[in-house]
């Protein structure tokens, strides 16, 4: 497996603070693309959410929007749309919205979990009982929609012919098989559902059809990354996304809570239990902490690119951990 440190990129939340609201997340999302841009992460990336007080990106296609005003180089993205959400027909007409505003940035991630509780999921679907899971058949559609001879007599206008890249997003071993055998690129969603990520890379690699938009395997891998000047601060930062997760895994959503001193040492078994899961796929301290972190991570998965995310609740402190992340891959590719 390679131990050089691959192409980074930047899975963006758009995090509610605690005192703060939606707006404020909008602002802080476009300093922190216009950063990395600067920075040369490889892509920036918001999810769909909804229902999340803590959350900010429900109307992904339109942040994206704002965000790509914002920027000139960095590619774009969803990471993912829960199709289920939606008509293919739909999002075929937004991202090829997207990407005529802004060509060659755009990229579409899927997903197929609801991105939601089941309550919001009806609410957004209708008819969310009626129908069996449809995923891969929608994603065909989706990308019939944005191909250059649409099957279809219906138009995505735009869209038609754009051919947007597709990535299929997953969490555990389904998703690995549709991206192989629709011969996509697959991003796991490790970074907060490590479980199965060994055994979904593996089926991914082994089962993988080359098609007209990729000739091998390209693995992309969730990675959250906490990056200060020393590892005592980084853990103080770090425990923002710490209670945050603990609180939703709990049934306890909320916006993102200021920073805790001692944090992790103070919970108890069970939710512990659930940070030393999601901490396999972290990195959480000084510089020389996290480039170890990063390393072990990729010589333990051979992830072609990682997607870094970081919750903090200081906006300064987040572009400072990413900072130090470019520049501990730069050297890295240096030696």
């Amino acid at each position: 497996m390679p131990s050089s440190i691959p192409a980074l990129s930047v899975l963006d939340l758009s995090p509610i603070c605690e005192g703060g609201d939606a707006a404020q997340s909008f602002r802080n999302s476009l300093s922190l693309a216009q950063r990395v841009e600067q920075l040369g992460y490889r892509r920036y990336w918001l999810a769909e959410h909804h229902g999340m007080p803590g959350i900010a990106s429900a109307a992904t296609a339109v942040l994206l929007a704002h965000i790509g005003a914002g920027t000139s180089t960095i590619r774009i993205g969803a990471g993912g749309v829960m199709l289920p959400n939606h008509s293919p027909l739909v999002i075929a007409e937004q991202f090829g919205t997207l990407e005529s505003l802004y060509p060659g940035r755009i990229d579409l991630g899927l997903g197929r979990a609801p991105g939601s509780d089941q309550r919001t999921a009806q609410a957004l679907r209708r008819d969310l009982d009626s129908h069996p899971d449809q995923f891969p058949q929608d994603v065909i559609e989706l990308m019939d929609f944005m191909s250059k001879a649409p099957r279809q007599s219906v138009m995505a206008v735009p869209g038609r012919g754009l051919e947007v890249p597709i990535w299929i997003l997953g969490s555990s071993t389904f998703g690995a098989q549709l991206a192989a055998h629709l011969g996509l690129p697959y991003a796991f969603a490790s970074h907060f559902a490590p479980q199965q990520l060994m055994q979904a890379i593996q089926i991914y690699r082994e089962t993988f059809k080359p098609s007209a938009q990729l000739a091998k395997p390209y693995v992309m891998l969730g990675f959250n990354i906490f990056a200060a000047e020393t590892d005592k601060e980084a853990q103080f930062h770090a425990s923002s996304w710490q209670q945050a997760f603990v609180n939703l895994r709990s049934g306890r959503p909320g916006r993102l809570p200021p920073p805790v001193e001692g944090y992790i040492d103070n919970v108890g078994p069970s939710e512990r239990a659930l940070l030393d899961s999601v901490l396999s796929c972290a990195a959480v301290g000084a510089p020389e902490t996290v480039r170890a972190g990063l390393q072990a991570f990729v010589e333990r998965t051979g992830a072609d690119e990682l997607m870094v995310t970081t919750q903090v609740f200081d906006h300064a402190a987040r572009l400072r951990s990413y900072e130090i992340v470019a520049q501990i891959a730069d050297t890295a590719r240096a030696a």
